[in-house]
């Protein structure tokens, strides 16, 4: 389970970053003040995310994971129909 998290977060990461490196070859402007407080909070969290991940087991994270996800869809769909 760890690795194929691992696996999918890297696939993400090197999507991510074709995206970005075309937008920046074509000249696109960024705010380069918000995107590096979101990725110093993305370091934070990937450090915290780790030390988490090795005191608790598998068994008990992919639940969690699960509900966490439910919730955050729920949350987003409420957004949307009711903004």
């Amino acid at each position: 389970m760890k690795q194929a998290v691992g696996t999918s977060l890297f696939i993400i990461f090197i999507n991510s970053m074709i995206g970005f490196l075309g937008d920046v070859i074509h000249g696109n402007s960024f705010d380069y003040v918000l995107l590096l407080s979101i990725t110093s909070i993305a370091l934070v969290g990937m450090f915290i995310g780790t030390q988490l991940s090795k005191r608790i087991e598998g068994g008990k994270l992919k639940p969690a994971f699960g509900w966490f996800v439910l919730v955050m869809g729920i949350y987003i769909i409420l957004k949307e129909l009711f903004q």
